[in-house]
């Protein structure tokens, strides 16, 4: 397993060669980590569907199922 140094020097030397494609998709990592904050009506949502989940935990459907019914729907 790498390092954590030997990583970050790797990353260094390719950002150093990058093109402007590849810096614009890290410039927006890095923006996405900094604000990590979700907008409120984001929360809203999510609270919504946690208290859904709660009231009624086999409510769900399990991944496979859903994954198939995409695949058939879709052709994927």
């Amino acid at each position: 397993m790498e390092s954590t140094v030997d990583i970050r020097k790797r990353i260094h030397e390719f950002i150093d060669h990058a093109d402007e494609r590849i810096l614009r998709i890290i410039n927006a990592i890095i923006m996405t980590e900094e604000n990590d904050e979700l907008p409120s009506h984001h929360t809203e949502i999510l609270d919504q569907r946690l208290a859904k989940h709660q009231e009624n935990p086999n409510s769900g459907k399990p991944w496979n199922d859903v994954k198939n019914s995409l695949k058939e729907k879709y052709g994927l």
